[in-house]
């Protein structure tokens, strides 16, 4: 998993370069918060999100839907977009304690409210087939 954490303030054309970096390292499989935002604390950095789609789809990297309330990264316009240029999608709930499991729902509403399908998230399949997708890349 690659994912921003910190050096916000690039320029977009820095931070598309860099996600495009991460993603076309043979370690990366998954990019996480894709966008940085926090809500009501952190807007989203800016960056070519088609150019990193794109890139995502063509080197079958999977991006975060973070379920977190507080991220809920990507957004539905996003995540519609991700599926539109054949994205897939892993929902995460971004935990750092047992009891955030719960908020995997929020992740789903996101998905929902994209129009995704159990088809678009890669974490629906059965555990040995999302183990080979996150580690050889989805058909």
């Amino acid at each position: 998993i690659a994912s921003v954490h910190s050096h916000f303030n690039q320029t977009p054309l820095e931070m598309t370069d860099r996600l495009l970096k991460a993603i076309h390292n043979p370690n990366t499989s998954l990019i996480g918060h894709p966008t940085g935002r926090i809500l009501l604390r952190r807007d989203a950095y800016g960056f070519d999100l088609d150019a990193v789609l794109r890139a995502a789809a063509q080197k079958k990297v999977a991006m975060e839907l973070n379920a977190y309330p507080d991220r809920l990264d990507l957004c539905d316009r996003h995540l519609r977009r991700a599926k539109e240029l054949g994205v897939k999608i892993v929902i995460n709930t971004d935990s750092h304690h047992t009891t955030h499991m719960e908020k995997i729902r929020y992740g789903v509403v996101q998905a929902r409210r994209a129009w995704l399908t159990k088809d678009d998230v890669l974490n629906t399949l059965p555990a040995a087939k999302f183990a080979k997708a996150m580690k050889h890349g989805w058909n």
